[in-house]
Order: structure tokens, then C-alpha cells, then sequence
């Protein structure tokens, strides 16, 4: 049932506010820090300085996540989150110091990408790990909700503003401000009255101590079928994302023979639809058929893709408007099952691993991409995504079917009943 009350609620409480308004914050300003390194790159090396910065703040997210998770699960993510938005605040702002001291090169930008990608996991992952010590269990949807909102927004409007702000004052002092921002979204989670410390033991009884490493985390998930399916489901689901950004570019410039105001009005289009889908979905009451809409979500917004096969422009914009409302109620709706699934004491490192292997599909699927697109293979390319994104959800359906979600129910608490490591349902 569609409830706009669930927001206003949300927002009111206070820690939770701070969250959001900190994220958009560092959202926005990312947004900004890619148009400007891009511009600054593109000025400096060309088309394969891009290329280059493209992998710097791509491929090192997928290293971060090693590093980074179980740091989230060892010592205070307040602290964490604090530290990482100085630091990187103090790398962005070392180019624009340059730039004044007549001192960059190129390789400047890469360091400061890579560091940038290394450490965009902590935000990342972070944030769905703390939610629930903020706001309660009714309300993880409308808070996953405005988490998945603000990212579609600032999808649109960060590199947007970026370009604006780079027309006014010059791509490295954009980069000063986006320092700024760092600092001021420090400076919010540190007003955050929830403790968001080192996360203690669900078992208090001090017989069972915490359980450090990946491999209680990776048990937890490959035993979890909520969690292993959606894991697995939405990697799947990334490899057609991934192709997309390959396709578009190549429809723009091969089919359209159109410059960037085209690949921009696809972009703008699925971004867009991807914020209506958000913003509608976290409004909407968490259900017991959580699972089953989730695999539904998946298989509508994979069958859409079919209306790219025509290299029509109304059909393509057509596809992707509704490929995004469609899908962004799974990043949603299985924000909340991850955030209910996941103890406490596992949740830093449980996040960084499933939206690490979700994030490092993108690359495979770009690769796909550009393998099948070199010979102009494109409705090829367009059927293969198409059924890579839409066969995951037909599973989700026939597996969950029958199978309700309940709020408050942990994977180890479906399993305690029993020694079984498929949650029963019952």
C-alpha cells in the first residue's frame, strides 16, 4: 500500500536525518568530483587518459571491499566514516593545490581516483549497516527507500551541478568545494547520537565470541537462500548493466550518429526512471511476499530490455524509462531483506561482499559488451542481457512463492530450530 506518510515519518527522526542529508551530501559531491576529474583528464591525456581514470575508480572497489568490510565490523563505523570522508577530503583537495602550484600531472588524477574507488566502499556498504541501529524495523523500507533515492538523484544532478560549477569556476576548484563536502559530512555523522560503534555479539552470554574473518560471512550467505538468491540474482542483473554502458555510447555514436546530447538524454531518461521507482517503492509497506516482488521486479524489468532490440530511439528511451522504474525497486525491497537477514556483528562485512560481487559484475558485463559490439553484434548483445536479467527473477518467483519474509527474522534465527540451512518458511 502506497503510504507518502512513510517518508515524512523517517525524516523526523533525527540520527536518521543526519544520515540521509550527510549521504546525499557525498553523493552530490561525487557526482561533481567525476565531472571534474573527467573534464581536467580529457583536457590533460584524451580519450585514454578517460579510459584510464574510468578502471582507476572502478576496479579498485572490488580490492576495498576485502580490505574494508571487515574494518566495518572490528572497530566503530562512526569512526570509520568519520576518518575515511577527512582523508579522501584532504586527497580531493590536493589537486586543485596543485593545479594552483602549477604542479599537476596526470598521474595526480589516477592517484586521486584510485584512492577514491578504494575507499567508496566504506559509504557504501556502511551505510544499509548502520540503518537498523537508527530507525525501527517498519520503517527499513522507507529508509532503504530514501538511501536508493538519493543516489538516483544525485546520478542526475551530481555530474550535472559538476559541469555547471566547472562553466563558473574552473574544473579544480570544483574539486575544493567537493573537499568541502567531505568535511561537512564528517562533521554531520559526527552530531549522530546513536552510538554506531564496534558492533558487539547478538549472543551476549560471552560463550560465543565474535567470529572475525570472511568465512562465517560467506557461510551465512551461501546457507541463507534469501540472501545467496538475491546476491546471485542481482550479480546476474549487473552484467546487462554493465553492457548498457558499452551500448549506449555505441547506439549514440554508430546508430544515431549523434554526439553526447543523445547518450545523455538515454542516460537522463533511465536515471530518471530509476528515481520514480525508488521513490515509489520505499513508500510502499513492507510485505511477507517480500522476496516473491523482488523476483517479479526482476523478470519485468529484464523482459523491457526486449524493446531495445529495435534501434529506434522512442522504443530505446521507452525501454529504459521502464527499466528503471522496474529495477529500482529491487535494489529497494532487497535492501530490506539483507539489512532483517544479517546479524549485526556480520553486517559491515556481509554489505561489502554482496554489493562488492554485485559492483564487480559491471566490468563483466562491459566486457561482454564491447566483445559482442566490436562486430556489431547489437540485438545479440540485447537478447543475451535481456535473458541474463530477466531468468534470475522467474527463480526468485518459483523459490519464493510460498516462502514468506518476516521483519525481525535473522538467517541464524530461521535456523535454530533445526540444523537446516534452508530457511523453512513455516
Amino acid at each position: 500500500m502506497w503510504n507518502v506518510k512513510a517518508y515524512l515519518a523517517i525524516l523526523r527522526i533525527g540520527d536518521y536525518r543526519l544520515l540521509w542529508s550527510a549521504l546525499v551530501l557525498n553523493l552530490l559531491g561525487d557526482g561533481a568530483t567525476y565531472a571534474a576529474l573527467a573534464w581536467i583528464t580529457v583536457e590533460e591525456a584524451g580519450a585514454a587518459g578517460l579510459g584510464i581514470l574510468g578502471v582507476c575508480l572502478t576496479l579498485p572497489v572490488i580490492a576495498g571491499g576485502a580490505v574494508v568490510g571487515p574494518l566495518l565490523d572490528r572497530f566503530s563505523r562512526r569512526k570509520l566514516f568519520i576518518y575515511d570522508s577527512v582523508f579522501r577530503g584532504v586527497v580531493v583537495a590536493l589537486i586543485p593545490l596543485l593545479a594552483v602550484a602549477d604542479a599537476l600531472q596526470v598521474w595526480h588524477l589516477y592517484v586521486v581516483a584510485l584512492v577514491y574507488g578504494f575507499l567508496k566502499i566504506i559509504p557504501l556498504a556502511g551505510t544499509p549497516a548502520v540503518l537498523p541501529e537508527l530507525v525501527p524495523a517498519d520503517k527499513l523500507q522507507a529508509a532503504s527507500g530514501l538511501e536508493a533515492t538519493a543516489m538516483g538523484a544525485a546520478n542526475v544532478l551530481g555530474p550535472a551541478i559538476g559541469a555547471g560549477l566547472i562553466t563558473l569556476f574552473g574544473a579544480p576548484n570544483v574539486l575544493l568545494l567537493d573537499a568541502a563536502t567531505y568535511l561537512l559530512f564528517a562533521f554531520l555523522i559526527s552530531r549522530i547520537k546513536a552510538p554506531m560503534g564496534r558492533p558487539e555479539p547478538a549472543d551476549t552470554t560471552g560463550d560465543a565470541p565474535q567470529r572475525p574473518g570472511w568465512a562465517p560471512v560467506f557461510r551465512l550467505i551461501v546457507r541463507d537462500r534469501f540472501l545467496l538468491v538475491l546476491t546471485l540474482s542481482f550479480g546476474a542483473f549487473n552484467v546487462s548493466a554493465g553492457a548498457l554502458v558499452v551500448a549506449l555510447p555505441w547506439l549514440a555514436k554508430f546508430e544515431f550518429g549523434s554526439g553526447p546530447g543523445v547518450l545523455g538524454l538515454m542516460l537522463a531518461v533511465m536515471a530518471a526512471g530509476e528515481l520514480i521507482g525508488s521513490l515509489v517503492s520505499g513508500a510502499v509497506q513492507t510485505s511477507e511476499k517480500q522476496m516473491l516482488r523482488i523476483g517479479v521486479f526482476q523478470l519485468l524489468s529484464g523482459a523491457v530490455l526486449f524493446l531495445l532490440i529495435p534501434t529506434a530511439l522512442p522504443w530505446i528511451l521507452l525501454g529504459l524509462a521502464l527499466n528503471g522504474i522496474l529495477s529500482a525497486p529491487m535494489t529497494v525491497l532487497g535492501g530490506v531483506v539483507r539489512m532483517t537477514r544479517v546479524p549485526n556483528e556480520m553486517r559491515g562485512r556481509a554489505m561489502t561482499l554482496m554489493r562488492t560481487v554485485m559492483a564487480g559484475a559491471l566490468p563483466a558485463g562491459s566486457a561482454l559488451g564491447g566483445f559482442l559490439l566490436t562486430d556489431s553484434h547489437y540485438q545479440g548483445l540485447i537478447l543475451v542481457v535481456a535473458a541474463l536479467a530477466a531468468a534470475p527473477g522467474i527463480l526468485t518467483v518459483v523459490l519464493f512463492r510460498r516462502t514468506p519474509f518476516r521483519l525481525g527474522v535473522t538467517a541464524a534465527d530461521d535456523q535454530q530450530p533445526k540444523n537446516d540451512t534452508v530457511p523453512s518458511g513455516s
